[in-house]
């Protein structure tokens, strides 16, 4: 019995990581990432951006599109742990769930009938980050519910001022400053690539 109720903590444990994991690189996204950076803005930065002015556009990609760099990063994780000598099935657990974040963040913006009924009941029992629960994240400053996988971490995070917390301490230390969101009302229009993203009939930039 406490075999089963170490693994049961274990499993818990590392679902919970992850999902901390993801929110503080999404936190990261949101906060610092800026287009004309280098490599990161081209990268992250752009489909970051459009994601917030358009969050539907990320629901029409494949898995693949979705979640390439991610899976990688996720590989990543596990030859280094593995070289390390650290190799475990919580490191397996916690680089899948990294690798589909971006997955798991696409369902929370899909209707039911995109989703299907399995993912559906994983969002109606909330064992996954629903579309209610993700649409606080967009919601206006939107600059909270950044961990995208359970329900059960923003709560804590924005309930303790987490993230503000933390932008707070790097502007001090570090001088960096919050990126400005021109997707929230006051803030626009945005870019002018959003505009001609507008009026593209296909929108070929891959939003995360």
């Amino acid at each position: 019995m406490k075999t089963l109720l170490t693994t049961i903590l274990q499993f818990l444990g590392t679902i919970l990581a992850a999902d901390f994991a993801t929110g503080l690189f999404h936190w990261l996204e949101d906060a610092y990432a800026r287009e004309d950076t280098p490599v990161i803005g081209k990268i992250i930065a752009k489909p970051n951006i459009l994601h917030h002015h358009y969050p539907h556009a990320m629901a029409r990609h494949s898995w693949w599109k979705t979640s390439r760099e991610l899976m990688l990063a996720a590989l990543g994780i596990v030859v280094v742990a593995a070289l390390l000598g650290h190799f475990s099935w919580e490191i397996v657990l916690f680089a899948l769930l990294v690798g589909n974040s971006n997955e798991f963040h696409k369902w929370a913006h899909r209707n039911r009938a995109e989703n299907g009924p399995v993912i559906s009941f994983l969002h109606r029992f909330h064992l996954l980050q629903g579309t209610r629960h993700h649409a606080m994240h967009h919601t206006d400053p939107k600059d909270s519910h950044y961990c995208t996988i359970t329900e059960l971490l923003n709560p804590i995070l924005d309930g303790t001022r987490f993230w503000s917390k933390l932008e707070g301490l790097l502007e001090k230390t570090l001088g960096w400053k919050r990126r400005v969101d021109t997707s929230v009302r006051g803030f626009g229009p945005g870019p002018a690539w959003i505009a001609e993203f507008r009026n593209s009939s296909n929108g070929q930039i891959n939003a995360h």
